[in-house]
């Protein structure tokens, strides 16, 4: 038998892995269905359902990452006598790290020009900052921070209507916190595609979690917290979404069953709404609970311990076949090469995650033998 922590890391970390696939689904789109891009919320008049469907998949990815990431922080404190202290310095130099890596290899990656016309701060800016923001809120009692994180996530709406011009007083940190807009950076302009406030109420809820995950913790206490936990955020996603009265952009209409359901499931991403956190968050704690009883096999765990090496890696790969093809044969949607339907964007998804993962599992093996310094930064 497994002892029981290596089953519970083995859970977190496949968990990671399942979202990190959807996420490279969504990533093939990006490079190779450009020239039918999606709007936030979904356009359900222009939209094609496998299409829908297809990016409606991706939208599990940045929450359930961005919950582990808090889960994994106060995990990682648990090494220590004190571990606020060294959890706090470990967040900040991560924090920065990925930041930094946002605004270098990962922009570079996308565009493959340098300096960038445009610097798109997107979900690895968003998740650093988070980590910074969790630097100083894990300082709260535990219960603030349970507090602190709902409140953020459910009162962000309130906001909503706030806007500020650039050149207005606080318009930039208004940006990259909750409104999606162009802002000045380091003498470029950037694109705020993650505005961070609700993703800080994501991690502090996964660092909260954490003692659910204590040596001491049995996997009936973590069933008995995280079942009803998940169960009643995709209640209160029901609930809200049938009243159609906040946490969200009223439900569009629909004459089609196939209409009505893309209707419920249709939900804001940048910034995250209440409802695309209740479902996604409500989930993947339900998933938690599932992969602990019944782990998957290796494969996606290797996956999981290796996610900024897997993120690097997959997109670097990713744009390169992009350019390739581009080269074999040719412009074909305008301007860009992109595949003519759907169903290859999941076929050329499933190649890459089979020829990065030789790489991953290597790599993983490789951090196991020779923990710390720079590898536990990927």
């Amino acid at each position: 038998m497994i002892p029981q922590a290596a089953q519970r890391i083995s859970a977190i970390d496949t968990l990671r892995g399942l979202v990190m696939a959807l996420m490279l689904v969504d990533h093939v789109r990006e490079f190779f269905y450009l020239h039918q891009q999606v709007s936030d919320p979904m356009d359900l008049g222009s939209v094609d359902p496998a299409l829908f469907f297809t990016r409606l998949a991706s939208h599990w990815c940045a929450p359930i990452f961005v919950f582990l990431t808090g889960l994994g922080a106060w995990c990682y404190g648990q090494k220590f006598a004190d571990p606020r202290p060294a959890t706090s310095v470990y967040l900040l130099k991560r924090g920065l790290f990925l930041v930094l890596l946002e605004l270098t290899l990962i922009n570079f990656a996308w565009t493959f020009s340098w300096p960038p016309r445009i610097i798109y701060l997107q979900v690895i800016w968003a998740i650093g900052l988070s980590m910074l923001a969790l630097a100083l809120l894990l300082w709260l009692p535990r219960l603030w921070q349970f507090v602190l994180g709902i409140a953020i996530i459910a009162g962000h709406h309130l906001f909503d209507g706030l806007h500020l011009n650039p050149g207005d007083t606080g318009q930039v940190l208004w940006a990259i916190l909750h409104d999606r807009s162009l802002i000045e950076l380091f003498g470029l302009q950037a694109r705020t595609s993650y505005p961070a406030l609700p993703w800080f109420g994501v991690i502090l809820l996964g660092y909260a979690a954490g003692p659910l995950y204590g040596r001491s913790a049995s996997p009936e206490l973590r069933r008995r917290w995280l079942l009803p936990a998940g169960l009643g955020a995709l209640l209160l996603f029901l609930l809200l979404r049938a009243l159609d009265v906040y946490g969200e952009h009223p439900r569009q209409p629909a004459d089609t069953l196939l209409g009505q359901l893309m209707s419920w499931l249709n939900l804001t991403k940048y910034p995250p709404s209440l409802l695309f956190l209740l479902l996604t968050l409500g989930t993947g704690l339900l998933l938690l609970v599932r992969l602990e009883r019944r782990p998957l096999p290796r494969f996606w765990s290797d996956l999981g311990r290796v996610p900024m090496f897997f993120y690097v890696l997959h997109l670097y790969l990713l744009h390169g076949l992009y350019l390739l093809c581009l080269q074999i044969w040719g412009p074909n949607q305008g301007s860009r090469y992109g595949f003519e339907q759907v169903w290859p964007i999941w076929l050329t998804a499933a190649l890459v995650l089979l020829a990065v993962y030789p790489l991953c599992h290597s790599f993983a093996a490789y951090k196991r033998q020779h923990q710390g310094g720079w590898r536990s930064y990927f």
